[in-house]
């Protein structure tokens, strides 16, 4: 839809590259997206065309004009995805389509415990349901969990991603929450770096990108639908795109 419309306001065809991968179901509150064009159009309005033309679904926050060898993929420094439990007996009609409906209780301890394994430098083919054609090693800067009443919100930061592999902590921390393995579990998959060591895949819905970092503090951070009114934030209180 995006590019169809890129398409229309510029007269040509277009092809935007993304900063993450959005399974279906997957959500994305701080996507970014990179093109080339040589269309002769006012750039300061593009933001606004574009919105009145793409469907309830999808929105653009922001537009500008980067460096030609700027790639919203390749240039990305690094990568926040937020996860949503619900954790309550009842599921939620209007949280169905955001969070995972776990109805037996978390315990969030256990859950921090194991987690502690996952950051810095691992390999995390345990993790993934593919693996890439090179290194499977990623670095997990950033590891929350924190609870909001009746939901889990799961932060990760990492300078890139496996197919699957935050879902797929998200599933054996919760495995672990629930007593269903020990915290230890986290670290005994690492080291085992097979698939079956690890836990479930956690459902699509309650994934959300919610961030993409770039050099020169560029932060696109917007929170998810879940835990606030989708705010954004700034690494060191400036804009600036690289």
């Amino acid at each position: 839809m995006l590019e169809a419309a890129l398409a229309q306001l510029f007269g040509e065809g277009v092809k935007v590259t993304g900063a993450g991968r959005t399974d279906a179901g997957v959500h994305a509150s701080g996507q970014v997206v990179s093109l080339a064009t040589a269309a002769n159009f006012p750039f300061e309005k593009l933001t606004l065309a574009l919105n009145a033309m793409l469907p309830p679904d999808l929105s653009v926050r922001e537009a500008a004009i980067v460096e030609p060898e700027f790639s919203a993929r390749f240039s990305a420094r690094e990568r926040t995805y937020v996860y949503a439990i619900l954790n309550r007996p009842q599921p939620s009609a209007l949280l169905a389509r955001h969070a995972w409906h776990v109805s037996r209780p978390l315990d969030l301890d256990a859950m921090l415990a194991a987690a502690a394994a996952l950051v810095g430098e691992h390999d995390f083919r345990a993790f993934s349901s593919a693996l890439p054609e090179q290194s499977s090693v990623r670095t997990v800067r950033r590891l929350e969990i924190e609870r909001h009443d009746e939901l889990l919100r799961i932060e990760i930061a990492a300078d890139g991603f496996l197919h699957h592999m935050v879902r797929t902590i998200v599933g054996t921390l919760a495995e672990c929450g629930q007593g269903r393995r020990p915290p230890a579990a986290i670290a005994a998959a690492l080291e085992a770096r097979e698939r079956a060591a690890a836990g479930a895949t956690a459902p699509a819905s309650g994934l959300c990108l919610a961030g993409v970092r770039y050099a020169g503090g560029y932060d696109s951070y917007a929170e998810p639908p879940p835990f606030g009114p989708g705010r954004a934030r700034r690494l060191d209180g400036e804009r600036a795109f690289p």
